[in-house]
């Protein structure tokens, strides 16, 4: 039978929401999106490799302990109706019409992604997929992935052949934490598919919970689109944090200058800050050129060099604080603010803040963490400030948002304070009496 029987009639089951849905890997992209697949109609398999997840979610817990605006409920209703139901085992995939891939994609130390995860998914979806399935790849991946890796594993797997007895397309996730099921419905997607009927099948099933705009394209160019937008920001972010460094050394405050800059039509700066973290971004301009041999990119590289070197930015700040109110670094208590990589979440990967504190370790700092979304190191805050030379604001959780200074000064036992992100007004924080210090905010120099 052709593809465009098969898409046809996909399309068909998926109106009807008679198609069955497998969802392999349930982190932060494929819990939102089997959630709100559950809350569409369809009944849902999630498979996940972790047995401990797999029961909490079967529980109606949600896995994902930051703010995540309706996820919780939502995920306790359709596990309850038994829309949803997770597992270990792939054999219940045997019966999908659509199976959504969201697996992890790592690079190395050699700053390569292997994708072990998903060549272990397609391995073992190869196995037990049926006839017509319609797979398609959510993880960020480099170019020419879904092509040299996923495409060949499927068929081997499978005994099936591509665009004939199974149907790849490619729809990169744009989702973050905090924002999950907001930017899934509401984000423009990209669906990459090798034919017209995939990528028409592709955008019937997403339309089903997304309401932004779905682009069609090839593999290569969504996995283009995706790895290029993070790439971009990484590249932004950089500019911005360099920028910081050149308003300390030249003793400006990088907050004015940046202000004056956005006044310009077409100018939208970002802020300068602590470092970036998070499972995409750091590694996304490494999957943007891998395996392009002919290519030495200059502007990525840089631009991971000076985000990678601001949480070290920030461990020199914190020691010029300390010698400024006549503490050694080596025997200082320091408590960082702040654990994980983004504001109001729990999600840990990548932060700015451990390698923060491996640097102040390595001098001989007492280093305490406090963050209140993080298992672990959601103590009381004035616990973990009492008796402490200095605190360093490295999350812009709320909790930190509007920090009694007078409290905060009165707690610690010498007054310094270090902003990784720009949150504390600084003139409040030195009228408090803190030895102060903020990313991007040099030491004001005389006008003549």
């Amino acid at each position: 039978m052709s593809s465009g029987f098969f898409m046809q009639h996909l399309s068909t089951r998926i109106a009807s929401r008679e198609a069955k849905v497998g969802v392999i890997g349930l982190g932060y992209v494929g819990i939102a999106v089997a959630a709100a697949l559950a809350d569409a109609g369809f009944r849902v398999v999630g498979v996940d490799v972790k047995a401990d997840r797999v029961a909490r979610i079967n529980a109606g817990e949600c896995p994902i302990e930051g703010d995540e605006p309706e996820l919780p409920e939502l995920l306790r209703r359709v596990t309850a109706e038994k829309k949803l139901v997770a597992t270990t085992d792939y054999a219940p995939l045997a019966e999908a019409d659509v199976v959504l891939i969201g697996v992890d994609t790592p690079v190395d130390a050699d700053r390569r992604a292997r994708f072990v995860a998903l060549q272990n998914a397609c391995r073992d979806l190869g196995r037990v997929m049926k006839d017509g399935v319609l797979v398609v790849i959510e993880s960020t991946v480099a170019p020419g992935t879904c092509e040299t890796i996923v495409a060949p594993l499927l068929e081997r797997e499978s005994g099936k052949k591509v665009d004939e007895g199974f149907f790849l397309g490619h729809c990169p996730e744009r989702v973050m934490s905090g924002k999950l099921l907001s930017n899934l419905r509401n984000l423009p997607r990209v669906c990459g598919a090798s034919t017209p009927e995939t990528a028409a099948a592709m955008i019937a099933f997403y339309r089903t919970i997304a309401h932004g705009k779905l682009e069609t394209s090839d593999w290569v160019t969504a996995e283009l689109v995706k790895t290029a937008e993070n790439t971009l920001r990484d590249v932004n972010i950089a500019f911005a944090n360099e920028l910081g460094l050149v308003c300390e050394a030249a003793g400006a405050d990088f907050s004015r200058v940046r202000a004056l800059v956005n006044e310009l039509p077409g100018r939208n700066m970002l802020v300068a800050g602590a470092g970036v973290g998070g499972h995409c971004i750091p590694k996304d301009p490494w999957l943007l050129v891998q395996g392009l041999s002919d290519l030495q990119p200059r502007v990525l590289p840089a631009a991971r060099a000076v985000n990678d070197a601001m949480p070290l930015h920030v461990g020199r700040l914190v020691e010029a604080a300390l010698r400024e109110a006549g503490v050694a670094i080596a025997g200082a208590r320091v408590v960082l603010l702040g654990y994980a990589y983004l504001a109001n979440s729990n999600d840990t990967q990548n932060s700015p803040s451990a390698t923060l504190a491996t640097y102040l370790r390595e001098r001989g700092a007492n280093v305490i963490v406090h963050d209140p979304w993080v298992a672990g190191h959601a103590t009381d805050l004035w616990d973990a400030t009492r008796g402490a030379d200095a605190a360093v604001l490295m999350v812009a959780h709320d909790a930190y948002c509007d920090l009694d200074l007078t409290r905060l000064k009165a707690t610690l036992a010498h007054p310094v304070l270090i902003d990784g992100r720009r949150v504390v007004d600084a003139d409040a924080a030195e009228k408090a009496g803190f030895v102060f210090r903020a990313v991007g905010r040099g030491k004001r120099r005389r006008q003549r």
